[in-house]
């Protein structure tokens, strides 16, 4: 049994996500929702209102899981490698308008989850820089469970169709040669 056996395959701490709303900047957007900070082992927070000046509002807007997985460390490593080191909190517009508050539906570690979900379209992904705690618990859990592979290379099968290679063209057109060749001009063919 290895060490890296002996030790857990996850790891979890709640984080509470402080998520700001500010007048938007255009006439179609009335408010803009930005991540503003992260608490470590935060209680519950449920939109409570921490702050107010003018017409911004600061809110402990939920508390989630991030819960680091051992088959996941090259992802950890990629985001402990950025500039700045970062988590990414995931957030999702519930209504169809800017008045309505984004769901907080998770935070990452992994540069490569936050990038799905950044692909799809439709969630706010934002990077939010790690502190010295998170960067230490998240390296040292990375580190214990990263395991170097090496990458090796497929290689091309000879694989055929009914007996014939693939690939060559299709058998009912008729052809002197074969129809990956590279094309030649027509004052050459014609000559």
């Amino acid at each position: 049994m290895t060490l890296a056996d002996q030790l857990p395959k996850s790891v979890s701490i709640p984080i509470g996500v402080l998520v700001r709303r500010a007048p938007g900047v255009t006439r179609w957007e009335k408010w803009t929702w930005n991540v503003t900070g992260l608490l470590p082992g935060a209680g519950a927070g449920e939109w409570r209102v921490l702050r107010e000046e003018e017409d911004a509002t600061e809110f402990h807007a939920a508390t989630v899981p991030l819960t680091l997985y051992r088959t996941d460390t090259e992802a950890y490593l990629t985001a402990l490698n950025g500039k700045p080191p970062s988590v990414f909190v995931i957030l999702r517009k519930t209504g169809g308008d800017s008045e309505a508050r984004p769901e907080v539906l998770t935070v990452t570690a992994s540069a490569y989850e936050a990038q799905d979900y950044a692909d799809n379209g439709e969630d706010i992904v934002e990077r939010f820089p790690m502190t010295d705690g998170l960067f230490g618990w998240i390296s040292d859990f990375a580190h214990a469970h990263h395991i170097d592979e090496a990458f090796v290379k497929r290689k091309r099968r000879g694989d055929t169709i009914e007996g014939r290679q693939d690939g060559i063209g299709d058998a009912r057109v008729r052809q002197t040669a074969d129809v990956f060749r590279a094309p030649q001009s027509r004052r050459v063919q014609d000559e």
